[in-house]
């Protein structure tokens, strides 16, 4: 995909269940706007709505392979290894809660790639600590002024945790078309996007 400034980018801290909120950042010209979403119905809605160019998604998209191409056998994908072996601390896929993550990011992927839109995994936290930002969690305040700061405009004062890591998700996304990311993992397992250092 070519890039041009005024690509749409949709980033997305989604949520296991649809009963929780789902943090949403349309991102253009290095402009946001943020929500909260639930249902798969309503993110599924949004998306053809505005037809954005990429779609950033935080969640594992795709489950670890073991040696003889079997899913779900390794307790981890080799992008998670190498997050392990950086020192960045995340969740694998196959963990308790997360399968349920695992298995909304995936649903989504696919129905989101069936409409002709490129999707990538992302992890807004490994972001935030390779570009020395607090986690979300840690520090929302803080995290505001850093990405206010990298030339994000439109944050509130009042955002949650969950638009701040769609809004990281988002920026990724726009480093990702620019060419200015890296993807760790295999590619017939699945890739994370990272940003490279500022």
């Amino acid at each position: 995909m070519a890039f041009s400034s005024s690509c749409l980018i949709l980033g997305i801290d989604l949520a296991g269940s649809p009963h929780r909120p789902t943090g949403i950042c349309f991102f253009q010209e290095m402009e946001i706007s943020t929500q909260l979403a639930y249902e798969n119905q309503e993110i599924i809605s949004l998306i053809k709505e505005n037809k954005p160019d990429l779609v950033a998604i935080d969640a594992p998209l795709s489950l670890p392979l073991d040696r003889s191409g079997n899913k779900n056998k390794a307790p981890l994908r080799a992008c998670d290894e190498e997050l392990r072996r950086r020192r960045i601390p995340f969740f694998p896929p196959t963990l308790g809660p997360m399968r349920q993550l695992t298995q909304r990011g995936r649903w989504l992927r696919e129905k989101i790639e069936a409409i002709g839109i490129k999707v990538i995994e992302v992890y807004p936290g490994a972001a935030q600590d390779i570009w020395g930002l607090p986690r979300a969690r840690r520090g929302a305040g803080k995290l505001r002024q850093g990405l206010q700061e990298m030339g994000v405009k439109g944050l509130r004062k009042k955002m949650t945790v969950h638009e701040l890591d769609a809004a990281t998700a988002a920026l990724v996304g726009y480093y990702y078309l620019q060419g200015k990311t890296e993807a760790i993992g295999e590619s017939e397992e699945g890739l994370i996007i990272l940003p490279l250092k500022r």
